[in-house]
């Protein structure tokens, strides 16, 4: 492989913050304290509650009808019990949130803080009793966005952004261990 294309991955592991790069000494995994981590908690609850808002609003019927179909397949996610398999799901969910909002500054500014955030949300699915919780919350989620509800669609999926942060919280304080982001 050539270092063009290995110079460009790592440029846009950089761009999302996931790596640091330092000129004559290379590429290092970014750290995260915890207090930077619970701002970005912050703000992703809060941009998530603004894609679901808008989501309610502008969904086409088709898209509105692929949102109700993941949430479906995530149901049997839950009943196999697979976090690895909800997790991936679980991205697509949100990301079809963001898109479902047509904005593109929106769904690019919400994507790269989910990029950043997304080892430690993908670590919460690893509690008991996480992968039916957030299945539920999505459920409010997509009711919510399902009956045009934008005022619903944001509050509902405010309390899921918290519930992931709460569900990380516990995580990672049962596996102590140096907060990274790789």
């Amino acid at each position: 492989m050539s270092r063009t294309p290995v110079r460009e991955a790592l440029r846009q592991l950089a761009t999302s913050g996931l790596i640091d790069l330092r000129p004559r000494r290379g590429a290092v995994v970014a750290s995260v304290t915890p207090e930077q981590l619970q701002m970005m908690f912050a703000a992703m609850a809060e941009m998530e509650a603004a894609c679901a808002r808008l989501a309610a609003m502008h969904m086409s019927d088709a898209e509105r009808q692929d949102l109700r179909r993941m949430q479906d397949t995530m149901a049997d996610l839950v009943k196999n019990g697979d976090p690895d398999a909800y997790a991936d799901m679980n991205t697509a969910f949100h990301r079809a949130i963001y898109s479902g909002t047509h904005n593109e500054v929106i769904f690019d500014f919400t994507s790269r803080l989910r990029s950043r955030l997304d080892p430690f949300r993908r670590a919460q699915f690893r509690i008991d009793g996480r992968l039916p919780g957030s299945w539920e919350e999505h459920e409010a989620v997509v009711k919510a966005i399902l009956k045009n509800d934008p005022a619903e669609a944001h509050a509902a999926m405010l309390r899921h952004v918290v519930r992931v942060e709460d569900a990380f919280d516990r995580f990672s304080s049962a596996a102590p261990r140096s907060v990274a982001t790789g």
